[in-house]
């Protein structure tokens, strides 16, 4: 049994880029009239695709992130926020 805490942890690098991505992706769910942030929960959620536009290439490059490094990210930007 292991009894210690698994530490996980994202470079500055990738937190940056994931966060770039997501605007993007917002932008372009925006632009085509979507509410991106519900198109994003129901992405993150269900792992659907569909949730996504293809308009600008936003599907394909929110499903090159990991989920797990999606919701660090929007979390420890949270956060930071308080």
């Amino acid at each position: 049994m292991i009894d210690k805490t698994m530490v996980f942890s994202l470079g500055n690098d990738r937190e940056d880029d994931i966060k770039r991505t997501l605007c993007f992706v917002a932008s372009a769910l925006q632009e085509k009239g979507y509410n991106p942030v519900n198109q994003i929960v129901g992405y993150i959620l269900s792992e659907d695709p569909t949730y996504i536009t293809t308009y600008k290439n936003a599907r394909n490059l929110i499903r090159r992130i990991e989920r797990d490094d999606l919701l660090e990210a929007i979390v420890k930007d949270y956060l930071v926020e308080r």
